[in-house]
């Protein structure tokens, strides 16, 4: 059997772009739950299995191999689930009647089918969101968040005037990197202190922010500090609108940041540290309720936090 590098071929998609990303150009398309989908697309591609089951087997754990890495958990495993879901799709009169090879054939066109789909998604976001940005806008953001990105540009190219507040979002100063982007763009932006927040809040139109998970409950898992900033724009009566593609669609039901498991918060490389005491370690994400999140922009359409968990139950259906 083929022995396949799942995590180093996973890793150099994601490596290649955060490269391409530093080096100031402008692919900043490939987000962590596709390159997570393209890695089980190449798997299935160079599978050899002899039954259905020796793939579904050797797909799974392929995504315990991306999610044994310091990419986002979340991410991986609302993708890959989703992703596994769409391609076994497939009728009860196929699967019996047909080869292994020809059933690998289906999962082929059907992840095709897939990732194309996906690589539509932010685009269909930026077209939900263009009414909401209006000129002379001026819009608070928080890390680096390729769709968010995607939709703030398209609106500049259609001759949208902004000024966008960009926080460091420490400890990796992601912010920045937003910032430079925007800069290169054309788009007024001012990098400010995370600590500024609400400072600046009164001063703004909305807040916009990704997401690396969107939660059964409506909220959102997201980059440390997003919670701060959602309660600061509740209390100024400031809209938080969340923007992310159905591929990061969780099932999870959190009730508060307890509720969100360890692999979500902390990098794997910490949790496999010997007794690790995460008390003493910084959470990367946190966990944002539905009750401060005015609207989420997804390529399934514009949602309240409410409507999620019907879109979740239509997705696994």
């Amino acid at each position: 059997m083929m022995v396949i590098d799942v995590k180093g071929f996973f890793s150099s998609i994601l490596e290649e772009k955060i490269a391409a990303a530093e080096g100031g150009t402008d692919d900043f398309r490939k987000s962590t739950g596709l390159a997570a989908i393209e890695t089980l697309m190449m798997c299935i591609e160079n599978s050899q299995v002899a039954t259905v089951n020796e793939l579904v087997d050797e797909l799974k754990k392929a995504v315990a191999q991306m999610s044994d890495t310091d990419y986002s958990s979340a991410s991986v495993r609302s993708a890959s689930e989703l992703f596994l879901r769409f391609i076994s799709l497939t009728s009860i009169e196929v699967i019996q009647q047909a080869s292994i090879g020809g059933l690998v054939e289906v999962y082929r066109k059907r992840g095709k089918d897939f990732i194309q789909r996906v690589g539509q998604s932010r685009k269909k976001i930026s077209n939900f969101a263009r009414p909401f940005l209006r000129s002379g806008i001026k819009i608070m953001t928080h890390s680096f968040s390729k769709v968010v990105l995607e939709a703030l540009v398209d609106a500049h190219k259609d001759g949208i005037d902004m000024h966008v507040f960009v926080t460091e979002s420490q400890p990796d100063g992601s912010g920045k990197l937003t910032h430079k982007f925007l800069q290169k763009a054309g788009i007024a932006s001012t990098l400010v202190l995370d600590s500024a927040v609400g400072y600046l809040m009164e001063a703004v139109d909305c807040v916009v922010v990704g997401a690396e998970g969107v939660m059964e409950t409506g909220g959102i898992i997201n980059k440390i500090g997003t919670l701060g900033m959602a309660i600061c724009a509740h209390a100024y009566n400031k809209p938080v609108y969340a923007m992310s593609e159905s591929i990061k669609f969780v099932k999870e039901y959190p009730l508060n940041q307890s509720d969100i498991p360890d692999e979500f918060k902390y990098r794997t490389s910490t949790l496999k540290r010997s007794n690790p005491n995460l008390n003493e370690e910084h959470p990367l994400t946190d966990y944002t309720p539905p009750q401060f999140i005015k609207l989420l922009f997804t390529d399934l359409g514009i949602l309240t936090p409410a409507a999620v968990g019907d879109e979740l139950i239509k997705l696994y259906t």
